[in-house]
C-alpha cells in the first residue's frame, strides 16, 4: 500500500528535521516546506494531511490555511507556541482541524496525526447511514459515498470536521446535541470548557457556507441552553 503523504511547514530547519524523521519513522511520506508560500506550491491531491507552524515569515500559518481551504478539504494540524484559547479559536476559524501547542511530545504529535487521518479516511467515509444521499432542509444533500455536501445542486466545500458535524446532526434529525455531545462524537476526545468556542466557530462557518443567517439559521438550529439540531 502506498504510504500516506504529509506536507509539513516550519521556518525552523531543526524542527523540520525532527518532523521529517518522526513522520518517515512512522511510515509516512514527508514533504517539507519552509513557509506558507512553499506549502501552497507543493499542495496537490496526493497530500493526505498538512501540518502548519503559525509564525512563519511571508505567509503565516493562518493565512496559508485559509488559502488551502479555498481549494482543498485536506486535514490541517496547527503547531504553535501560542497557547491562548483565542489563538486556538482563530486557528479553527481559519479552517484548521486540530491545534497542538509547542513544546509537544512526539507521541502526542503522532497520535494527533493518526487521529486526523483516521477521521478523514475512515470515520468520515464509513460512519454513515446505509443510504448514500441524505436529503434535508429543502435542497441540501449529503452524499455519504463521496463525503460531499450539495445545495441546489452545487457542491459546498466543507472541511472534514465541518462535514462530520453536519453529518452527525443530519443523521439524527430533531435530536438536540449539546456542544459536549458534538465535540466528543466528532473529535473523539474528552470535552473541556474551552472546547465550546471551537464548536461555535465550526457551526458558524457551516451556516455561512450554506448561506444561512447566523441569527436565524434554516439548517442548523440553536436550541437555547441545550445545543443544536437539524429538523
Amino acid at each position: 500500500m502506498k504510504p500516506q503523504k504529509i506536507l509539513f511547514a516550519d521556518d525552523d530547519p531543526e524542527i523540520r528535521e525532527v518532523l521529517r524523521l518522526l513522520l518517515t519513522g512512522e511510515g509516512y511520506e514527508a514533504v517539507e516546506a519552509a513557509n506558507g508560500m512553499e506549502v501552497l506550491s507543493l499542495l496537490d491531491s496526493s497530500i493526505d494531511l498538512v501540518i502548519l507552524d503559525i509564525m512563519m515569515p511571508g505567509l503565516n500559518g493562518y493565512t496559508a490555511c485559509a488559502k488551502i481551504r479555498e481549494r482543498s478539504s485536506v486535514p490541517i494540524l496547527f503547531l504553535s507556541a501560542k497557547s491562548q484559547d483565542s489563538d486556538k479559536t482563530f486557528g479553527f476559524s481559519a479552517g484548521g482541524d486540530d491545534y497542538l501547542v509547542k513544546p509537544f511530545s512526539y507521541s502526542e504529535l503522532v497520535s494527533r496525526v493518526k487521529a486526523l487521518l483516521r477521521r478523514y479516511y475512515v470515520y468520515g467515509a464509513k460512519q454513515m447511514e446505509p443510504e448514500s444521499v441524505i436529503r434535508c432542509c429543502g435542497t441540501l444533500e449529503i452524499d455519504t459515498a463521496q463525503c460531499m455536501v450539495r445545495q441546489d445542486g452545487q457542491e459546498i466545500p466543507l472541511t472534514d470536521i465541518e462535514y462530520r458535524i453536519l453529518l452527525l446532526l443530519a443523521t439524527n434529525r430533531k435530536k438536540v446535541f449539546s456542544a459536549q455531545n458534538i465535540y466528543e462524537s466528532v473529535w473523539n476526545e474528552p470535552y473541556f470548557y474551552s472546547s465550546h468556542n471551537t464548536i461555535m466557530v465550526h457551526i458558524r462557518k457551516i451556516r455561512r457556507k450554506l448561506g444561512d443567517d447566523p441569527q436565524n439559521s434554516r439548517t442548523i438550529q440553536t436550541v437555547w441552553g441545550k445545543g443544536y439540531r437539524i429538523e
